[in-house]
């Protein structure tokens, strides 16, 4: 019998921030329409917020990790900002037609449609699969979530709270 927490597995780009394409400059940072109302209300509802993220742009040397890392950091500490707490980041660097040696990997595991971020967060953090879920724009995020054995949900633009409160029918 698992009682780990409930979390919400939340993609970045195209959900809590809007996609500008390659996004990792705080100039380019603009939260989606109700990201911060959102995370602020699954985390009332008492679900750990985890960030899930593809971040190919390393691979492809149009960023450093450092970069990478210090723009998810300043996402999390803009949520924070309005009382919308994200525990925990994870964000996979690698892609196979990379141009950064040290980021080319032909399919990592973390790499979604591949589940390993969601995985590991289950894990290190003891996330009951079975309470939680997952909030994305692609497919290859609703791949991940179903590889995981968590339900997913599509979100297609909009505003992400009121989308969150459709989802959980308050």
């Amino acid at each position: 019998m698992n009682s780990g927490v409930p979390a919400v597995f939340l993609d970045r780009d195209g959900v809590l921030i809007e996609d500008t394409g390659y996004p990792h400059l705080e100039e380019q940072l603009r939260l989606v329409s109700g990201a911060a109302e959102a995370v602020r209300h699954l985390n009332q509802l008492g679900y750990l917020c985890v960030i899930v993220t593809n971040q190919s742009g390393v691979a492809r040397g149009l960023f450093s990790e450092d970069q990478m890392k210090a723009f998810n950091t300043l996402i999390v500490r803009k949520l924070a900002a309005q009382r919308a707490v994200i525990g925990a980041v994870y964000a996979c660097p690698f892609h196979s037609e990379g141009r950064v040696e040290a980021y080319i990997h032909p399919d990592h595991p973390d790499r979604k449609p591949n589940p390993g971020m969601i995985l590991r967060a289950i894990a290190d953090h003891n996330i009951d699969p079975l309470k939680s879920f997952m909030i994305g724009d692609q497919p290859s995020d609703m791949e991940a979530a179903r590889r995981a054995g968590v339900p997913g949900f599509r979100f297609e633009g909009g505003d992400l709270c009121e989308f969150v409160r459709e989802l959980l029918g308050h």
